[in-house]
């Protein structure tokens, strides 16, 4: 297997006396979705901090395209390669889609465009742009204003933002959440697209979603690792059925 395009090792937070990641190791590959998941307060949201640069670890290291990254601010990790979706969608709903995603595009520009020239003259920057609205299926929308489209358009519109900084890694938490069937598996095909010129850490709670998509499962309970590998051999884990999954799983 070729090396991964991040790597995390013994990475630990702590908050005083609380470990919220505990000794987490992982490593990310290209064309790969390595799912994390656990019940709430597990330390999911945290390890994804960690990786993006929105926390500093405690202990441990992260690697990005085999460069040390460790404690780097997010804007730098975000630069070097990393892409990263929030549970909160966090868009600008006054502007239309096609606004937004040049938006990201542009922070990518070499250097800061002229404040007098017009936003469309930027033919790289709307290449860029151009190139994610169609990776996420969102071309058809491009006109409209992003507080007009539905929550899963607008989950899908945050994932073109994230493209259009022209990413290797990408963390995405909780895409799913509060989407009806349709808007599911839309997410769901698109999530397949991206894996094929990504690494990908999925954070989600939609277990049909995680067994679909996942080529590596992480499990976690109480910040730390209780079980990782193959899906079919997560699943069959007694302790994670324990743990998380339940027995229907």
């Amino acid at each position: 297997m070729s090396e991964p395009l991040l790597r995390a090792t013994q990475l630990t937070k702590r908050f005083g006396g609380l470990a919220a990641v505990n000794d987490v190791s992982l490593d990310l590959f290209r064309g790969r979705i390595h799912a994390v998941i656990g019940p709430n307060g597990a330390g999911k949201s945290t390890l994804t901090n960690l990786l993006s640069g929105d926390l500093p670890p405690t202990t441990g290291r992260i690697e990005l395209g085999g460069r040390d990254v460790t404690g780097r601010k997010p804007e730098r990790i975000s630069r070097a390669g990393l892409g990263r979706s929030y549970q909160k969608t966090n868009i600008f709903l006054p502007f239309t889609v096609w606004e937004n995603v040049r938006l990201a595009a542009q922070s990518r520009a070499p250097r800061a465009a002229h404040w007098l020239a017009r936003a469309t003259s930027f033919a790289d920057t709307n290449a860029r742009a151009e190139r994610a609205l169609e990776l996420a299926g969102l071309a058809p929308r491009r006109d409209m204003v992003a507080g007009a489209i539905s929550h899963g358009e607008q989950r899908q519109l945050e994932i073109a933002m994230t493209l259009a900084t022209e990413p290797s890694v990408l963390l995405l938490d909780e895409p799913l959440a509060g989407m009806g069937t349709v808007e599911a598996e839309r997410m769901v095909a698109l999530l397949q697209r991206l894996k094929v010129e990504h690494a990908v850490l999925l954070v989600e709670h939609d277990m049909d979603a995680v067994f679909a998509l996942a080529d590596r499962l992480t499990v976690m309970v109480n910040g730390q690792v209780i079980a990782s590998g193959e899906p079919a051999q997560v699943r069959a884990d007694e302790n994670v059925q324990a743990a998380y999954l339940g027995e229907e799983h």
